[in-house]
C-alpha cells in the first residue's frame, strides 16, 4: 500500500511513528509518506529519517491508498480509504464523539469505544468501525523498561523514593495551574511522600503560566521543571503517580496500571480519585495508592478503553486497511457537504488534480 501519516499537530507524530517503525523493521513493502502541517508544526524530528512532506499537493500526488489520521479533519479530496486513528482516550470530551463525515473506518482503542462508534456507524451509515488498539501502545510496549536507569539517576539526584507527575491541560477552562494553592500543595505533597515532582505541561499552556512554575520549580529541591517539547511517554513511562486534571493523559497513565489523582476533572466518568480543590490533594493521593476499590476501577479501563497492550496494534491497523481495500477498492474521495469541503480547503488548500 501506498500509505500516508497525516500530521495536522505535533502530537500526531508521536500517534503514527509506530506505524513507520512497524513497516521500516518488518522490512513491508509499503511505500510511506508523511504530511506535516507547516502552520502547527514547525520542525519534523524524523525529516532526515523519513520521506515528508509539508506540500499537500504532494500529498496528493503521491496518491495514497491509506490515510491514517490521529486528528478531526482530514482533506476530502486526498484519495485513499481515510481511517481515524484518535489522538487520546478522553472520552468525556463532546468533540470526541462528533462525525465530522470525513473518515471511511475508524480504527478504536477498545470495547468501550467500538461499541460507541458502532452505534454511530449504524446511525450515519457511511463509514465502518474496527477495533484494533491504539497504534502507542506498540511504542510504549517496546519502551516500558527504556528510562528506568533516567528514573533511578533522578531519585538518586534527589535522594527520593518515588516520582509523581504532574501533566496539565493547557485548556484555559480545564486547567488545574491557576487555581490557588496548587504550587503549594504540589510541594507539600512531594515533601509528605519522600517525592520528586516532575512537572511536564503542553506546548500549548499559557507562557505566564509555565514560567510562573517554571520559577516556583527553580526556588524548590524536590519539583523540577522539564522542557514542554519533550514527548510526554517518556514521563509517564519514569512516574509512579500521575497528578492531573482534564485531560487525555489521564487514561494514558491508567494503562499503566498507576495511580492518578486529578483536580476538578469535568469527566462525568471518574475511575481514578479526583479532588475538588488543590486541598484534597493528599487525601486523594492516600487513596489513589491504598484502596482496593481504586485499583479496581483501574483495571476497568484498561479492559474497556484499551486491552491491546501485546505490541501488535500496527499490524491490526495495517492488516485492517488493507482489508478495506480488499472489500471496497480505493476511494477517491469522500462525499462531503459544502461546509465540510470549505472548511478543507481554509485549513490546507487546494490542490491541482491530476
Amino acid at each position: 500500500m501506498r500509505i500516508l501519516l497525516f500530521c495536522e499537530n505535533r502530537y500526531a507524530i508521536d500517534i503514527l511513528n509506530p506505524l513507520q517503525e512497524y513497516v521500516t523493521d518488518n522490512n513491508l513493502p509499503h511505500e510511506v509518506m508523511w504530511y506535516i502541517h507547516k502552520p502547527k508544526i514547525s520542525t519534523f524530528e524524523y525529516a532526515s529519517k523519513v520521506r515528508w512532506t509539508n506540500s499537500i499537493q504532494e500529498a496528493y500526488d503521491f496518491s495514497p491508498e491509506a490515510v491514517f489520521v490521529p486528528g478531526n479533519i482530514v482533506p476530502y479530496y486526498l484519495p485513499g480509504v481515510k481511517i481515524q486513528v484518535f489522538h487520546g482516550y478522553a472520552a468525556e470530551k463532546k468533540d470526541h464523539w462528533i462525525i465530522r463525515r470525513y473518515f471511511d473506518t475508524y480504527f478504536t482503542q477498545g470495547p468501550y469505544f467500538t461499541s460507541h462508534f458502532k452505534a454511530l456507524s449504524e446511525e450515519y451509515g457511511d463509514f465502518e468501525v474496527v477495533e484494533t488498539g491504539w497504534p502507542k501502545q506498540d511504542w510504549i510496549k517496546r519502551n516500558l523498561h527504556t528510562y528506568d536507569a533516567e528514573r533511578q539517576r533522578l531519585l538518586d539526584s534527589t535522594g527520593r523514593k518515588r516520582i509523581i507527575l504532574y501533566a496539565p491541560t493547557f485548556s484555559p477552562k480545564l486547567t488545574s495551574l491557576p487555581l490557588e494553592g496548587m504550587k503549594e500543595r504540589l510541594g507539600e505533597l512531594a515533601e509528605h511522600n519522600d517525592a520528586l515532582v516532575v512537572m511536564k505541561f503542553h506546548p500549548l499552556t499559557r507562557k505566564e503560566w509555565a514560567d510562573e512554575y517554571r520559577a516556583w520549580a527553580e526556588s524548590k529541591d524536590n519539583v523540577i521543571f522539564v522542557n514542554q517539547g519533550e514527548n510526554i511517554t517518556k514521563y509517564q513511562l519514569m512516574s509512579d503517580v500521575l497528578i492531573s486534571d482534564t485531560s487525555s493523559t489521564v487514561y494514558e497513565f491508567l494503562l499503566l496500571s498507576r495511580p492518578v489523582v486529578t483536580v476538578r476533572t469535568i469527566a462525568k466518568d471518574i475511575y481514578w480519585e479526583d479532588t475538588d480543590t488543590p486541598d484534597g490533594l493528599e487525601e486523594a493521593y492516600g487513596r489513589a495508592m491504598n484502596d482496593p476499590e481504586a485499583i479496581a476501577r483501574r483495571q476497568w479501563i484498561v479492559d474497556n478503553y484499551d486491552p491491546y497492550l501485546d505490541g501488535h496494534v500496527c499490524e491490526r491497523m495495517l492488516n485492517a486497511a488493507a482489508d478495506y481495500i480488499r472489500r471496497h477498492g480505493v476511494p477517491n474521495k469522500r462525499r462531503l457537504n459544502l461546509w465540510r469541503k470549505y472548511t478543507s480547503v481554509k485549513t490546507f488548500g487546494f490542490v491541482k488534480k491530476k
